[in-house]
């Protein structure tokens, strides 16, 4: 029997948290530990865009036969438009190839696994601190993942200086991941003249930089957060991005993401595009239909894309007002600890400081479940729960 050498896996950092959240009887419990945005009345709703677009394509789909291993193809284009800007210099020398993914997650394992089977590279940079999940995908497709100094905890700010250190000790075709905006887990982003730096020192030491990009939209807007990436492109010959839009138009459970290569030139491009597709049919064959075909539909329609930004801003806005309340109610209740870091971070996430202990204590005292490492979800946070959170909070300092 093979099965009985079997050991237990330990539970995932963030959804081994929410199970114990769903274990948790307490009626006054809040879950800021996974990253789904929730509205005032605490749900996640379903975009109006996202519910016309159903209804469109309801009415006409006609047919429920297998995608090609890249996708919808309509989707693939509409992605390269979000990312780069309809005429950014990759998309005019066709320069750029995106294949339609599972997810961010699937997006980010596709890319490694193309790397480790079709190229030279075997070691990825990534930031301290990062997602959690990171490690886990890039380790598990085989590669050697460092870690570049990305925060100061004494500043609750961005460590560029030991991130620019860290990276200049990378060898030449190494991978760096870069979070294009709303820094999972601290929400600190580079600014322009920041990202140029990182873009030089890439083309310098010939770093191939991946982007993660979950989160466009929700910093200060969909172009605004992509002038990294596209400044980053316009500097280094080859990039990949891995790309979702879980959060964006609300799609968790749709498992939409994409992955795009940047290819010196286009026949470069095309070559690596052809062995990712390789490894998608590998992989899964080739993706769902559906969430593509809402995204694909939405950005192809004037109108049905106008109300997706206005729904989009006022996710973003909601998540600002939060920040802002929760550092005023920090301070209503007692607390004397500056937080006003929290108002300067971007995205659905802040890095708290709080210890592992006092992280501990609000969950097994007050029923306020965050991640270990102190990360936030600012997006869980609503007006009816922020005085158990802020309570909780001081409680433990």
């Amino acid at each position: 029997m093979i099965f009985s050498l079997v050991e237990r896996a330990a539970a995932d950092p963030i959804l081994g948290l929410t199970d114990a959240f769903k274990a948790d009887k307490r009626a006054n419990k809040v879950n800021l530990g996974v990253g789904i945005y929730k509205d005032e009345s605490g749900q996640t709703p379903i975009l109006k865009s996202v519910k016309a677009a159903e209804a469109k394509l309801l009415a006409e789909e006609s047919s429920k036969s297998y995608l090609g291993m890249e996708g919808v193809l309509a989707y693939n284009k509409a992605v390269q438009g979000l990312l780069f800007g309809e005429n950014h210099n990759v998309i005019q020398h066709n320069r750029v190839f995106t294949a339609q993914a599972p997810g961010g997650t699937g997006s980010l394992r596709v890319a490694a696994e193309f790397v480790m089977r079709h190229t030279s590279s075997r070691t990825i940079w990534v930031s301290n601190p990062t997602w959690a999940n990171h490690q886990n995908i890039f380790g598990s497709a085989g590669l050697e993942v460092k870690q570049y100094r990305y925060y100061k905890a004494e500043s609750h700010g961005l460590d560029f200086e030991a991130m620019l250190s860290d990276l200049a000790a990378a060898n030449a075709g190494d991978l760096v991941l870069l979070h294009g905006c709303c820094h999972n887990p601290t929400g600190i982003d580079l600014n322009s003249m920041q990202w140029q730096q990182v873009a030089d020192l890439c083309l310098e030491k010939a770093l191939v930089p991946l982007f993660d990009f979950a989160y466009q939209g929700f910093g200060e807007g969909v172009d605004e957060d992509a002038q990294g990436l596209r400044l980053v492109a316009n500097t280094v010959p080859e990039l990949m991005v891995a790309n979702s839009f879980s959060k964006n138009f609300g799609l968790y459970n749709e498992r939409i993401g994409a992955i795009t290569v940047v290819g010196n030139n286009e026949t470069q491009a095309s070559n690596s595009f052809s062995q990712i597709k390789s490894t998608i049919r590998a992989l899964y064959s080739n993706p769902p239909a559906h969430g593509g075909l809402i995204v694909s539909t939405i950005l192809a329609d004037n109108e049905l894309k106008a109300l997706w930004l206005s729904e989009l801003q006022e996710m973003r806005e909601r998540i600002a007002q939060m920040r802002a309340l929760f550092v005023q109610s920090l301070k209503d209740y007692g607390v004397t600890q500056d937080f006003s870091f929290i108002s300067e971070q971007n995205g659905m996430f802040s890095f708290s400081g709080l210890s592992k202990t006092q992280v501990g204590r609000l969950r097994d005292e007050f029923g306020v479940y965050i991640v270990g490492s102190g990360r936030i979800s600012v997006a869980g946070m609503t007006k009816t729960n922020m005085p158990v959170i802020c309570k909780a909070i001081a409680a433990v300092l």
